[in-house]
C-alpha cells in the first residue's frame, strides 16, 4: 500500500479466505472541511480515494475494489475504533512585538498552548518562526529561529519533554502578508505552533 499524502483514514485488517477482503480503507473527512487523498497500490491494482467515505478493499490476492460509504454507517460499524483516533491537530499562531517580545494577547494564547499540549502527553510539538521583510535575510533567519526557540523553552519550562518539540525559523520566507522587501508588517512577525 503507498499512501499519496497524509490523511485522516479507517484502515482495518482482517484475515480471511482469499477471496474476501483482508483490508479496507476508508477516507474520513479532515477537520474544517478540507479533503486529502489516499492512494492504495497492490500488485493488482491502484486506487486513489480522494472524497469522504470513499472505500478501497483489497484481498490476498492484492485484487481491489472501490466503492463508498457514509458517515453513519462508519459511527455505527467501526464506533471503538473511531473512539481510539488522536485528537485533531492544533494550532496556533502567536505575534511579536520588536524582536522576540510577545505581545500581550499571544502571551495569554501561550498559556492556551500550555494547556492544550498538556491534554496530550507524548505529543509532538512543532514550533516555527517568522519575521517581516526588515532587515537582512540573514538577521531575520536568526530572529525566526530565536522567536520559535523561546516557545520552545517555555515549553521545555513547563514540562514537556525536549526530545518532543521542535523550533525551526523560516524568516521571511513565508510572510503571511505579502510585501515589499523593507516594510514592517505585524502580522509577518510570528510564531506558528502545531500541537499533535
Amino acid at each position: 500500500m503507498k499512501f499519496l499524502r497524509i490523511a485522516p483514514a479507517l484502515i482495518l485488517l482482517a484475515t480471511l479466505a482469499a477471496c474476501a477482503p483482508v483490508g479496507r480503507i476508508i477516507l474520513l473527512p479532515e477537520p474544517g472541511g478540507k479533503s486529502g487523498a489516499v492512494e492504495v497500490k497492490t500488485k493488482a491494482g491502484t486506487a486513489v480515494l480522494s472524497q469522504p467515505y470513499q472505500t478501497a478493499s483489497f484481498n490476498q490476492n492484492g485484487d481491489l475494489t472501490s466503492g463508498e460509504t457514509n458517515a453513519t454507517t462508519v459511527a455505527e460499524q467501526y464506533k471503538l475504533l473511531l473512539s481510539q483516533q488522536p485528537p485533531a491537530v492544533s494550532r496556533f499562531t502567536l505575534r511579536f512585538a520588536e524582536g522576540s517580545r510577545l505581545t500581550n494577547e499571544s502571551e495569554v494564547q501561550l498559556e492556551q498552548i500550555l494547556a492544550e499540549a498538556a491534554k496530550r502527553p507524548g505529543s509532538e510539538i512543532f514550533v516555527t518562526g517568522h519575521t517581516d521583510s526588515v532587515g537582512t535575510v540573514e538577521a531575520n533567519d536568526a530572529l525566526s529561529l530565536q522567536r520559535a526557540r523561546l516557545i520552545r523553552d517555555s515549553l521545555i519550562k513547563s514540562g514537556f519533554k525536549p526530545e518532543l518539540i521542535v523550533a525551526i525559523g523560516r524568516g521571511e520566507r513565508e510572510l503571511l502578508v505579502p510585501t515589499v522587501d523593507e516594510t514592517e508588517e505585524p502580522r509577518n512577525r510570528r510564531a506558528e505552533v502545531v500541537v499533535q
